[in-house]
């Protein structure tokens, strides 16, 4: 299975919520995203066994309270400006927490912050802390952090330049941020390895199937699909491969 999604279809999608107060735009681009609000956001149901993938548009000075998830995820921070906990999460950072690890709170300083929630398997929603601390499933806790690196190379004609983001760990766990030259054509590291990967584009565009895919535009690769050529359009591509660990 490999789904692409173009930042101007996904932005067909976009749609407000409250969330203890404040406003969020939320915008779908891969499954189907928890709806805030919603009788059944955060509760225990049988989901979808379909990735999940989509964007939040944090107000300015807005807080999401800490929380945990019962699927893998990465957040991406593409906009704005504040923290996760005590991180700063300037563009580009880009967080990994396993099921069942608590973060937070997400923090918006003036200009907001908008990032991307990306997960392998369909989730409910936020389940909030303390209250849901008794469904916390304790000992399988595990966060990385990954910040793009800003003096990175630039790549010759036909060439890529790689920069790991999270190092590779034995159950197939690994982020990283890659730029291609104009038309260059590469090879990904290979979906199989672990439980699947997202390519989440950053600036230029990715060619796939005749289609060109620009910035904030995204893929999910499950891993049946192996090794996945990446094409760079005509202003070359810089984006970022996510791949979650093996079940």
């Amino acid at each position: 299975m490999l789904i692409s999604t173009t930042a101007e279809a996904a932005r067909k999608s976009d749609q407000e919520y409250d969330i203890d107060g404040q406003i969020y735009i939320g915008r779908e681009y891969i499954g189907t995203a928890p709806k805030p609000g919603s009788d059944d956001y955060g509760k225990d149901i049988a989901g979808e066994d379909f990735p999940q993938a989509y964007l939040v548009m944090q107000p300015p000075h807005s807080v999401t309270r800490p929380h945990f998830h019962r699927t893998n995820q990465f957040q991406v921070f593409v906009g704005g400006g504040g923290q996760v906990g005590k991180t700063r999460t300037d563009p580009v950072t880009v967080q990994y927490a396993g099921a069942h690890t608590p973060y937070g709170p997400i923090t918006a300083e003036d200009r907001g912050i908008d990032y991307f929630t990306l997960r392998q398997k369909w989730d409910s929603g936020a389940k909030y802390l303390p209250a849901n601390r008794d469904a916390l499933d304790k000992g399988r806790q595990r966060q990385r952090i990954g910040v793009r690196n800003a003096d990175r190379g630039r790549p010759g004609d036909n060439e890529m330049v790689q920069d790991t983001l999270i190092a590779l760990e034995p159950d197939g766990l690994f982020a990283a941020h890659f730029t291609l030259a104009p038309g260059a054509k590469a090879a990904m590291p290979d979906a199989a390895q672990g439980g699947g990967q997202y390519h989440v584009v950053l600036s230029g565009s990715l060619l796939r199937d005749g289609q060109e895919l620009p910035p904030l535009s995204i893929e999910f690769a499950s891993p049946e699909e192996g090794e996945i050529d990446i094409r760079a359009g005509a202003a070359g591509l810089e984006f970022l491969l996510l791949r979650f660990p093996r079940d």
